[in-house]
């Protein structure tokens, strides 16, 4: 049990950074870049904010380093309930990891944009612009991919959370629906690009993903009713 307790603290933590450097990474750092298409205004605002934006990409790269350790330390902790979904969800979370690193290199590939005196010279300020654009369009995109892989490995994670005897079944069941709330997101947005998704719909992922991240740092894991079959 103690050495249970040890690897679900451990892994609270990493769940607790991977939450943290999301909400900065993902919504902090755009609230202070977004143009909503204003390609001009967009550039204005990278260069005004380029601290909080290289901030943003630094703490994306911690924050998915978090992410590639997390589901090994959950794997350690899970893997007696039930071996084969525990590798699911192992292959499930770290799916996502190489694709967010590329839209890093989308972001870097803007600062060198507006930071570098080469590139003023090579391109119009509107070519630069466009440029910028395209870029962190192709970012947005790689990090809406990822949406899907968010959702997916919940599902099997849930389902181990449920059937462990030794962490909240509530909080298992939380999971295996916000993998629904991901892919319910994901492809509204796909085929309804103009609507707006209720913020109802993501409740489910939220308060499973934070419920369980304080549980096993807090309180770890109780000893089972009864033995897992």
């Amino acid at each position: 049990m103690d050495a249970n307790n040890r690897t679900a603290r451990v892994a609270g933590l990493l769940y607790l950074l991977t939450v943290v450097t999301g909400i900065f990474s993902l919504i902090v750092v755009p609230s202070r870049v977004d143009a909503h298409g204003d390609a001009a205004m967009a550039v204005t605002n990278i260069v005004s904010n380029e601290l909080i934006f290289r901030l943003g990409i630094a703490s994306g790269a911690l924050g998915y380093v978090a992410f590639l350790i997390l589901p090994l330390a959950l794997y350690k902790l899970l893997s007696s309930v039930n071996r084969d979904m525990a590798v699911l969800m192992v292959a499930l979370a770290v799916a996502c990891v190489p694709i967010y690193f590329v839209a890093l290199a989308n972001q870097m590939d803007i600062l060198s944009l507006v930071d570098g005196d080469k590139y003023k010279q090579l391109f119009t300020p509107d070519q630069l612009r466009e440029r910028v654009m395209l870029l962190m369009d192709a970012y947005n995109h790689k990090v809406f991919v990822s949406e899907i892989f968010w959702g997916l490995w919940l599902l099997p994670f849930g389902y181990l959370v449920f059937k462990s005897g030794f962490l909240p079944k509530v909080l298992g069941i939380l999971l295996m629906m916000g993998c629904f709330s991901y892919l319910i997101s994901y492809f509204a947005q796909i085929v309804f690009p103009h609507a707006t998704i209720p913020s109802f719909v993501m409740l489910p992922a939220t308060f499973g993903e934070i419920g369980i991240c304080l549980w096993l740092l807090i309180v770890g894991v109780r000893k089972p009713k009864h033995a897992v079959g």
